[in-house]
């Protein structure tokens, strides 16, 4: 009997790369010894996604797709793909095309010798710009350095998972899943492979500077409190210098010295001010997730879908 692999793709405003990375799909699995099924989450796309996808299940008995009622994100419809998808294995990947869908015979490879999770680690691609390059780099190295979660550089959300891995994570009903990082969270038995981005093939990047500051700042805060004993470290080191302060205001006071310090004074209250905010964002945010969390919303909602349960 073949084993059944299920392919789960997030899909927002992809109408143009849909057909051109199934038919990519269905060519590497053509000749394999495994059952293939799609499953492709349509993230409240504004475009003709919706139409395209329901037109593609029509011509094709091992597509199904997931409608949400708006747009969750991409970390949500990922979640969503896996927690519907029924292989002995799961592969999640872009729709893009940046993400290489020939890698795929290595990692069922790896698979196969025992490995139960096999990821992806992006390489440099020299392409891009400078900033962008660096800005990733940066997101990565300030993520394992807050977080008590070591994720390489460059890991993307395109691996696959076992079946029982995939049944683990079912469980978790974290508010905004960030997957790559629950993934290592995990352990298990993992696997790299380096791979080079394609050129996205139609369509513009949905990750912006926003929402790549967002992602970072949902990591840290997912996985580790560092954050808030930085605070009560930077809160400790800034009060012993005020003490130490203490002796040359006894002096002045003493020798009579007259001291006008009007801009350093603003600029000592603007700097602690703005340090305080800082804080009282981090706390914020802890508590925030704390909140949402506590509402038991469910993660997603599915307006339509051809998936029987």
């Amino acid at each position: 009997m073949k084993k059944l692999v299920s392919v789960v793709i997030p899909a927002y405003n992809e109408e143009d790369n849909l057909m051109v990375i199934i038919d990519r799909l269905e060519n590497i699995f053509l000749n394999s010894s495994y059952d293939v099924e799609f499953i492709i989450v349509d993230d409240g796309s504004s475009d003709q996604t919706a139409l395209i996808l329901k037109a593609m299940t029509k011509l094709r008995q091992n597509i199904f797709y997931i409608g949400f009622s708006r747009n969750f994100g991409h970390q949500v419809a990922l979640k969503a793909g896996l927690d519907k998808a029924k292989g002995d294995c799961v592969i999640s990947l872009d729709a893009d095309l940046q993400h290489p869908p020939e890698l795929i015979i290595d990692m069922l490879r790896k698979w196969e010798e025992g490995y139960e999770v096999v990821y992806t680690r992006r390489k440099e691609d020299k392409r891009l710009p400078l900033m962008k390059r660096k800005m990733s780099s940066l997101f990565y190295h300030l993520l394992n350095v807050l977080s008590d979660v070591n994720i390489e550089s460059g890991t993307a959300d395109f691996r696959l998972m076992d079946k029982k891995v995939v049944d683990v994570f079912r469980d978790m009903e974290e508010y905004e899943p960030f997957i790559r990082g629950l993934v290592k969270w995990m352990g298990y038995n993992q696997y790299a492979i380096d791979y080079i981005p394609n050129e996205r093939y139609s369509g513009s990047s949905k990750y912006n500077l926003k929402k790549m500051i967002r992602l970072g700042i949902h990591g840290v805060t997912s996985f580790s409190i560092k954050p808030l004993y930085t605070a009560v470290y930077l809160g400790f080191m800034f009060s012993l210098l005020s003490v130490l302060y203490i002796p040359y205001v006894l002096y002045a006071f003493c020798e009579g010295i007259e001291v006008d310090g009007w801009a350093s004074l603003i600029m000592t209250v603007v700097f602690f001010g703005g340090l305080q905010l800082i804080i009282l964002g981090i706390i914020g945010v802890y508590i925030g997730k704390m909140f949402m969390q506590t509402k038991n919303r469910p993660g997603y909602i599915i307006s339509h879908t051809n998936l029987t349960q």
